[in-house]
């Protein structure tokens, strides 16, 4: 969108802005499932003499009337990773609290107000980048916080501020008999639709929606810029104009999104009650054929889900940095609740579906990629395994599915952002010839 800030990328921290994303880079990682890990790229690292130890001591300078201020972060402590993993003491501008860790720990951490769309942003109203601190001496950082997000519905309200090419139309607090939270929907009309009102238009769904077109609401302060991605390839010719479901995540994006627990109630609140929806209000084109879906990380499980047990609703699904690595083991880190078993199986779900033998939809399109940084480094052996299956179920490379890797891309919004036409093209180019 035009006067957008972006900010920059660095391998040194992966973007990681929403429940069950992961932000550690190495496959051992993985079994520490984050629930949140929202920064774009980290802050220079803060050093200390080695020493037996460690703890750091926070200290936040914060403006005038600020309610309670909380620290989020990737220590267990923390959530790791919850909006409002432990409330700063102190009252007026002045905050303070403490962590603890072994030495040798990498602290990444944020400040909230308690949930994500109110966490610490810059002067010029964005996101900031994960502070990093490496524990390896009794410590004390001191912060300065200029501000904080504003309520989201202020910028929904506000929606031509984000710049955003085309319409956007809100629905606010949206509820569902199969999910728990209610959430926002928003629905991306292309650049001609009030013009053409006879013209019926294919849709794409998509997870996250809060980081699809506002940068001033996406939890990094980068947006994926799905209208500028839409509409370039409107104008060269190679997709159609389409409509753009976006669906906000909640509290409970983990068990949601993914296909081993709670996806198929989320199915049920796509296809029973939202989709009618849609379709009722806006010009649709309905069918497998004219309906696509797309996540990334644990939106990409969902995605995948869809399009496999729903091919009578979706019919392709693009699938960006998808988490196919995450087992019982590594749920179990997270969401304990979540596995009975007292010693989780390590092996990935996916993996234990392909051996159970799940077969693919006929006529089902996929389109896979990741990169090569941060957690997207650990993505090749599942995306091979899911290569070999989708090959071994009659499926042809390059028309039926796609599996991409990105050199020098990370688990992050800024890449998905540089890479989505690609998707896109697999999804709807077809349709423009």
């Amino acid at each position: 969108m035009r006067g957008r800030q972006v900010a920059p990328q660095s391998a040194a921290c992966s973007t990681v802005p929403v429940k069950w994303r992961f932000a550690l880079p190495s496959a051992l990682a993985l079994a520490a499932l984050l629930t949140v890990a929202p920064g774009p790229a980290a802050t220079p690292l803060v050093r200390a003499s080695v020493a037996q130890c460690c703890s750091a001591t926070i200290r936040v300078r914060v403006p005038e009337g600020t309610g309670t201020v909380y620290l989020a972060g990737s220590l267990p402590q923390l959530g790791p990773w919850r909006p409002d993993g432990v409330a700063l003491t102190g009252e007026g501008r002045e905050r303070t609290t403490q962590v603890t860790a072994p030495p040798g720990t990498t602290f990444e951490y944020k400040f909230t107000l308690g949930s994500w769309d109110r966490e610490a942003v810059s002067p010029a109203g964005l996101a900031l980048p994960n502070n990093r601190l490496l524990l390896d001496h009794d410590t004390v950082v001191v912060h300065e916080i200029t501000g904080f997000k504003r309520d989201p519905r202020d910028y929904i309200a506000d929606w031509r501020g984000s710049g955003v090419q085309g319409r956007l139309v809100y629905w606010l607090d949206v509820p569902s008999a199969f999910l728990g939270p209610k959430r926002h929907v928003e629905i991306w009309l292309p650049p001609g639709y009030d013009d053409a009102p006879t013209m019926r238009y294919p849709v794409l769904y998509m997870h996250d929606g809060q980081n699809l077109f506002d940068p001033r609401i996406a939890f990094t302060g980068v947006d994926w810029g799905v209208d500028e991605a839409v509409v370039r390839l409107m104008a060269r010719g190679v997709i159609p104009p389409v409509i753009v479901v976006g669906v906000w995540n909640s509290a409970e994006r983990g068990p949601e999104y993914s296909p081993w627990h709670r996806a198929p109630d989320y199915a049920r609140f796509l296809i029973e009650e939202l989709m009618p929806r849609i379709n009722a209000a806006f010009r649709t084109q309905t069918g497998p054929g004219n309906t696509a879906v797309m996540g990334s990380s644990m939106g990409g499980l969902l995605s995948f889900y869809l399009v496999t047990h729903h091919p009578e609703v979706f019919g392709a699904c693009g699938c960006m940095s998808t988490h196919f690595p995450i087992s019982e083991a590594v749920v179990a880190q997270g969401f304990p609740g979540l596995v009975t078993t007292s010693t989780p199986d390590t092996t990935p779900y996916i993996i234990r579906d392909i051996r159970s033998g799940v077969t693919v939809p006929r006529g089902a399109r996929y389109w896979f990629d990741y990169g090569t940084l941060g957690l997207d480094s650990a993505y090749t052996p599942t995306h091979e395994a899911v290569r070999a299956w989708l090959l071994g179920q009659g499926l042809v490379e390059g028309r039926d599915f796609v599996i991409r890797r990105y050199e020098g891309a990370n688990h992050n919004e800024a890449s998905w952002r540089a890479r989505l036409e690609d998707p896109l093209t697999f999804l709807f180019g077809s349709r423009a010839r």
